[in-house]
């Protein structure tokens, strides 16, 4: 193996002038030096792809008017310039196509989440990915927080037990105001089933949730019953759901999703109480892990220390005391792909199940997630099975 002697090159689709998610990834790629930006399909309208690549210093001969023509262009370019991978930053509705084209072009791909806009294409792009073989990096990126790491090792070595009990909330004001009547280009499309999906709330901010849990406790929901709601008048996707669950070892659980809590900002919260322990842990103060024993006093982690576990060490870029936050963790999703894409350039591919970050099969958890619990709900909250 030679070793690397430059950064791994990435291409986007989505992310031009008006968005909102496309500038994060472009950040949170850049944060390591691993990751520079040559080639993008940054909006349908190809005048705002220019604007957006004029304003990045990108070539304009690889800003391109679609996907499609941008991964057969980029195909055709020597190895030693064209992207070693994409980044999916657009709409539900937008994120299968792309995904599916490049791949099959031999390119590794990162998406934003929810991974499709249905169930079918999930399963569709699950199977594209294990017969390519090729890196899929999907952005849960609360997985990448030093402190979930953390809490995901407490619970993977057996500290904290079985799971008894979750406690598991994402709850914000943004749809409290009718914005996509004022055309805010963030609440059009999430309010909007033929982009969205099936799913609002639940898709949007409820799979982060939901993923969250299952990332921890490595424990499967296996089955839900919900109850969305729409306040809002005109709107048709859902506002508000609450779901109970039931977990794989026998664990009972609560979710709550919301984005019409008004004086919330970005509140994802989690407690898991386990037969040996519990933790706690928030979003919005992420250095910090709240842990409970048996007969002793409740404890902090914190993020740089010299106690914290190997896991979180190794995602913590800062001393204790310089926080880090959502731009980091989106940053590790982003560095541990980077390596997984270098180990598979170098002929010596990691499995799959050596990946860190959230990959394909959280991408079909999420969607299955999303797709029983509207079926719950529609069923009169009925409780309905989740895959194994």
């Amino acid at each position: 193996m030679t070793p690397w002697t430059r950064k791994l090159r990435m291409g986007m689709i989505g992310g031009g002038q008006g968005a909102f998610i496309g500038g994060v990834h472009r950040m949170a790629a850049a944060v390591d030096g691993q990751i520079e930006l040559v080639a993008g399909c940054f909006s349908r309208d190809f005048e705002n792809t220019k604007k957006t690549g004029a304003e990045l210093y990108l070539d304009p001969a690889r800003c391109y008017r679609s996907y499609e023509e941008m991964a057969e262009a980029e195909a055709k370019l020597p190895a030693d310039t064209r992207i070693d991978f994409v980044s999916i930053v657009t709409p539900n509705k937008a994120h299968f196509g792309p995904a599916k084209a490049f791949l099959e072009a031999g390119f590794h791909v990162v998406c934003d989440k929810p991974m499709t806009y249905s169930l079918d294409e999930a399963k569709q792009l699950e199977q594209i990915v294990q017969k390519t073989g090729l890196v899929f990096a999907l952005t849960h990126n609360y997985t990448g927080y030093p402190m979930v790491r953390e809490a995901r090792e407490l619970f993977q070595s057996g500290a904290m037990g079985t799971v008894r009990k979750v406690l598991v909330e994402y709850v914000q004001e943004f749809l409290a105001a009718p914005l996509e009547k004022e055309g805010m280009k963030q609440a059009v499309w999430r309010t909007d089933p033929a982009q969205s999906g099936v799913g609002g709330t639940i898709g949007d901010i409820g799979t982060h949730a939901a993923n969250l849990l299952e990332y921890i406790t490595s424990d499967p929901i296996a089955e839900i019953c919900a109850e969305k709601s729409t306040f809002l008048p005109g709107r048709v996707l859902d506002e508000d759901v609450n779901v109970l669950l039931r977990l794989k070892s026998g664990g009972k659980g609560m979710l709550a999703a919301c984005q019409v809590a008004i004086g919330e900002e970005n509140a994802l919260r989690i407690k898991i109480y386990g037969s040996e322990g519990a933790l706690m842990w928030e979003q919005e103060n992420p250095n910090y892990l709240m842990v409970a024993r048996m007969g002793e006093p409740l404890r902090r982690h914190t993020r740089g220390s010299g106690f914290a576990s190997k896991p979180a060490q190794d995602v913590t870029r800062l001393p204790s005391g310089h926080p880090e936050g959502f731009i980091e963790a989106f940053a590790t999703i982003y560095m541990e792909a980077a390596a997984a894409i270098r180990a598979f350039i170098d002929g010596t591919p990691m499995k799959s199940s050596e990946y860190r970050f959230p990959t394909v099969h959280d991408g079909v958890r999420g969607l299955e997630f999303i797709t029983k619990a509207v079926e719950s709900s529609d069923a009169g909250a009925s409780w309905v099975k989740l895959a194994p």
